[in-house]
């Protein structure tokens, strides 16, 4: 499959999440293992921030509080997600959300001092060179963080691909630090992000087996993957 097919695939997808609802939704989930990313990023008052597969804009969000003086950028392939970020955060006058796809980013070269993006980089069609584009739009002594709960490295998220409408990418912890040093990135190191949202004593979702794979799930912890340009 070619990436404009991937892409397409990929915003009919998301468009039909974001339809559904879901965009919102993805703040309750994520929050726990993302908050913990934005205390190690340390990001300053005059940070531009590059906020990739950024859905209905919740981190976006929270990037902007945190960089008054600077600029937030959210992407997504999927134009009804951008839609939805656009009127939800209209009050935000640092923050701004544009389409666009991971392998070709909308941007000019070295303009952002971070980059992040929380659970989307395992749809990205073609990692590697999405990770050369975050490069580009880097400036020197920028930096990238990837934090996904879909990896090689963590056995309970294996399933998820059963579910998946799209095409998805299992690495392992190594397999991305690796795509990292390739893309230029310096300083590259990762490590896991412990869930500690409780679990229900019973799981009835499609995701998990039951609730005590969702609980080990949570406790494997979400894989957060750091570079410096």
């Amino acid at each position: 499959m070619s990436e404009s097919d991937s892409n397409e695939k990929l915003r009919v997808e998301f468009n039909r999440w974001a339809e559904s609802g879901w965009g919102e939704g993805m703040e309750e989930d994520h929050l726990p293992i993302t908050l913990p990313v934005l205390d190690l990023m340390q990001l300053l008052p005059d940070d531009n921030v590059l906020d990739m597969g950024c859905g209905a804009g919740w981190l976006a969000r929270l990037l902007s509080e945190r960089v008054p003086e600077g600029r937030v950028v959210g992407m997504d392939i999927s134009d009804e997600m951008v839609r939805r970020a656009r009127r939800n955060y209209v009050a935000f006058d640092n923050t701004m959300f544009v389409i666009g796809g991971a392998d070709e980013i909308p941007w000019d070269a070295n303009f952002f001092t971070r980059a992040i993006s929380v659970e989307s980089a395992y749809y990205w069609p073609d990692p590697a060179r999405a990770l050369r584009e975050i490069l580009r739009v880097l400036r020197e002594g920028g930096s990238a963080w990837v934090l996904i709960n879909y990896y090689r490295d963590n056995p309970h998220c294996h399933q998820w691909a059963e579910q998946f409408a799209t095409p998805a990418h299992l690495l392992s912890a190594e397999e991305w630090a690796a795509m990292f040093r390739d893309a230029g990135f310096t300083n590259v190191a990762h490590r896991r992000i412990a869930d500690p949202t409780p679990v229900p004593e019973s799981y009835t979702g499609r995701w998990f087996r039951d609730a005590a794979q969702l609980r080990a799930f949570r406790e494997a912890g979400a894989l957060l993957v750091r570079g410096t340009k």
